[in-house]
């Protein structure tokens, strides 16, 4: 096992042709299948002889004045951090020196890794990141036997494993596919940490230089952001009630409580309206927690009625009637209405719903596609310049578009792969024809584009002006009010730290149901887990169909969809009645609390659940 003594050795054993002098960016010159094998065999041998190794490593990685040819010393680092000898934590000491001496290349021979772990195996490249990862993670939070370096030696492990997987991870990000999926770089063990702490530390300009995780956001979990988002947002809201309360006092007027929430009276008769109007009357107020009543209705707000505000809102303004998103049924998703400018308002309110929901902690049922939370965080935070583009994607995609119009972008497929005439054959103009609600349309692409036909040499001019008028242009003042209406509320620099799939989840939740993990942390007044109709209520409930159990969690905790962590990060409680034994079931959604009555056996249960579940809205006053 000597030959990882040297770096020379380690190159003259797995480079394929000795001689050469340096580096292709498409492959790293290794005889790749020899290196795994050398590996996979290594793998499986007794830790005797990964200490001989770790042995030879220590020689190679410590040698000065090392004579090679140029890039070598790249590929001997390629080789080494692939070894599974550290998978041991009595390899991190070692470790870590070999992590520190791939951080400190250049950036040209960190551009060569970052492809160079492009083309390893998938199984080869997450071996590298739960190595990295776990390397961080005992670091962090050190073992009880001492066993590693004391903290003050060995702080800048967690920088130099980090930085590590920084590389991975845009090695990843730049594959298409991505190797691995963006979930896998997740350290949920930093969930535990003081997440606040690194937050500030990262937002402080006193200290540029110091490390924090939220640089690398890519480590951190969608429950970590969520944590950090939520923290960030409760005391930007306690600033803002704070500052009511000041000037009520320098005004000398008497505090009343509702200064610390934003309190919204609606008519149910007039949702839409009504929302409009509280939310344009208290723009200074987003940023309190959310308080919701409907007026003429008994009711004190502990979560329910916000909850079925937004619900019945969203139900209201996504309407075809209303005229402002189109349903695309091929792909079961809504898209912003082309014709639709004068309602820029109710555009801005959708935004700003989203915002209090995510600020608020509520879930929402949208089903907008992907390119939607792409073009929310283009840029992340809204630039100081009014004039400034926002909400735009830079050279939308035919996938793109296949999340809406999954037809259209498979023409546009066919029209660039097409080897005959596009002119002749296919006789297209530079236009776009839509229909909405029955009507179709027909813009110009380009000026005279009537006139200008699509030819073999100009296809792709009018594919990417077509996928730019849908995704882009012809919606860019309507998307750009809901854009606006999000960032009034979710102002916050931690949105950086989010990828377009982790906003999604935060606004839209998991549609994920795990009963299991719900059982788990259910507590019981009045009823024992192992009670008969306990189990028989876990047994019906289990074999609904999967849209009787969304309608059950509805029903219950006034969402269908399941929070950031999942269902074992929820409460929920079954209260216990003995006098109403021919009623329905009852649901307290502000306290995610089941009220159930003791029925006779389990039929009689299931058809009483199921009336209930499938027959609820408003706030239990039916």
């Amino acid at each position: 096992m000597r030959c990882f003594n040297t770096f020379a050795e380690i190159c003259a054993l797995f480079k394929m042709n000795k001689d050469e002098e340096g580096a292709k960016l498409e492959e790293p010159g290794l005889n790749m299948e020899f290196l795994y094998a050398v590996h996979d065999t290594l793998r499986e041998m007794p830790s005797i002889i990964h200490k001989t190794v770790l042995k030879s490593i220590i020689n190679a990685l410590l040698e000065e004045n090392r004579m090679l040819y140029d890039k070598d010393d790249v590929r001997a680092l390629f080789v080494l951090v692939q070894n599974p000898v550290f998978a041991a934590q009595s390899s991190y000491t070692i470790f870590a020196h070999l992590l520190r001496q791939i951080v400190n290349q250049s950036s040209t021979d960190h551009h060569l890794l970052v492809n160079w772990f492009k083309q390893l195996e998938v199984e080869k490249l997450r071996m590298i990141v739960r190595h990295v990862m776990q390397f961080i993670t005992i670091r962090q939070f050190p073992p009880a036997d001492k066993s590693l370096p004391p903290m003050s030696k060995s702080r800048w492990w967690i920088p130099t494993g980090t930085k590590t997987l920084a590389l991975i991870n845009a090695a990843n990000n730049s594959s298409t596919p991505p190797l691995l999926d963006y979930t896998e770089f997740y350290n949920s063990a930093l969930d535990h940490m003081d997440l606040m702490q690194d937050y500030f530390n990262w937002q402080s300009p006193q200290r540029p230089g110091q490390f924090s995780y939220c640089q690398y956001p890519f480590i951190l979990s969608i429950v970590a952001k969520r944590i950090i988002l939520t923290k960030d947002s409760e005391q930007q809201m306690i600033l803002t009630a704070r500052r009511s309360l000041v000037a009520k006092v320098a005004r000398h007027q008497a505090p009343q409580i509702d200064i610390f929430f934003l309190n919204i009276h609606v008519r149910r008769s007039h949702l839409v309206s009504d929302s409009l109007n509280e939310i344009a009357s208290k723009q200074k107020d987003l940023k309190k927690k959310l308080k919701v009543s409907f007026v003429g209705e008994p009711g004190l707000d502990m979560g329910g009625l916000t909850k079925e505000w937004f619900l019945l809102l969203i139900r209201q303004i996504f309407h075809p009637d209303y005229g402002m998103f189109v349903y695309h049924p091929n792909s079961r998703c809504y898209w912003f209405s082309t014709d639709q400018e004068g309602n820029l308002r109710e555009y801005n309110l959708i935004g700003v719903l989203m915002g209090l929901a995510v600020y608020n902690s509520i879930i929402l049922d949208l089903h907008f596609p992907s390119i939607c939370y792409r073009k929310l965080l283009s840029p992340p935070v809204v630039p100081d310049v009014d004039t400034s583009d926002v909400g735009s994607v830079k050279t939308p995609t035919v996938d793109d578009l296949a999340e809406i119009m999954p037809d259209v972008s498979r023409g546009l497929t066919e029209l660039l792969a097409y080897e005959g005439n596009v002119e002749e054959d296919m006789c297209m103009s530079f236009q776009v024809s839509l229909e909405e609600y029955g009507d179709v349309k027909t813009y110009k692409l380009k000026d005279s584009g009537e006139n200008i036909p699509v030819t073999n040499e100009n296809r792709k001019e009018y594919v990417q002006l077509y996928l730019d008028w849908i995704l882009n242009a012809a919606i860019y003042e309507q998307f750009r009010a809901f854009y606006l209406g999000f960032h009034s509320v979710c102002a916050s620099n931690a949105l950086i730290m989010l990828r377009p799939e982790e906003v999604e989840m935060l606004v839209c939740g998991s549609p994920t149901l795990d009963l299991n993990e719900l059982r788990k942390v259910t507590e019981y007044d009045g009823y024992k887990a192992d009670d008969p109709i306990i189990i028989d209520f876990w047994e019906v409930l289990h074999s609904l169909s999967d849209e009787l159990k969304k309608k059950f969690l509805l029903f219950a905790t006034g969402s269908d969809r399941v929070p950031v962590g999942g269902m074992g990060e929820m409460t929920f409680k079954i209260t216990k009645v003995t006098n109403k034994p021919d009623n329905l079931p009852e649901a307290h959604t502000c306290f995610n609390q089941l009220v159930l009555p003791t029925y006779e056996n389990e039929d009689l249960l299931r058809q009483k659940l199921i009336i209930a579940i499938s027959n609820a809205e408003g706030f239990g006053l039916e």
